[in-house]
């Protein structure tokens, strides 16, 4: 079953790097550059500059990578981004309808969420594990912690809050993975272009969190 292997995916890599980019170009490159550190799994968010373009070319130009889109809001934006050969889809918000149509599809659905209502609400509905948005709003590390107890049969992966120095310290609470934007991306060295900054920052996390 393809949750089955995505889940196998996610432990196995235990990171998500999640990329924003507001140039095509950018985005290739911030890409490249993860996978240089050895990351696998690449987030296109479909905000970004011509993502459907973007996950296609970097299908085809990595393949031994999984790659896939998030801040799916809509079902033409979901339908799009399978459209495009996203292998997964992270939502920020819990929508039963588009995760019904990305299971339909058998394609890996995260949808975000933050109270435990809506954490059970999105594993009920179908969702192949579930997006904890922001996750420093409800105390980060401790609130994952937390959650282990009532809610530990349903994967986790925290977001929005997750550093290079805590990262392993999620996936020790009990996060399934982790997602990474800006904390891999800082903004000064990618308007530098120091790609080998980002890939030595995608190494140190990958050595760290998979120990």
């Amino acid at each position: 079953m393809f949750n089955d292997s995505w889940l196998k995916l996610l432990q196995q890599n235990r990171a998500i790097a999640v990329i924003r980019a507001d140039k095509i170009e950018l985005g290739y490159q911030m890409a490249k550059a993860v996978v240089a550190g050895g990351m696998q799994l690449i987030e296109i968010t479909w905000n970004s500059d011509r993502p459907a373009d973007l996950i296609s070319q970097l299908r085809e130009d990595l393949p031994t990578c999984t790659i896939g889109t998030g801040t799916i809001l809509t079902l033409e934006q979901l339908q799009q981004a399978i459209a495009s050969g996203s292998q997964f889809l992270f939502t920020p918000h819990v929508d039963p309808v588009l995760i019904q149509a990305a299971v339909d599809r058998g394609i890996p659905i995260v949808p975000g969420a933050l109270s435990p209502t809506e954490i059970v609400t999105a594993w009920m509905a179908g969702a192949s594990c579930v997006k904890v948005f922001p996750v420093q709003a409800l105390g980060g590390v401790s609130y994952i912690k937390s959650l282990q107890a009532p809610l530990g049969n349903i994967p986790l992966i925290p977001t929005g809050g997750v550093t290079l120095e805590n990262a392993k310290e999620f996936i020790d609470a009990g996060a399934i993975a982790v997602g990474l934007s800006g904390q891999l991306f800082p903004p000064k060295v990618v308007r530098a272009g120091n790609w080998e900054a980002i890939a030595l920052q995608a190494k140190t996390l990958m050595s760290d969190i998979l120990k």
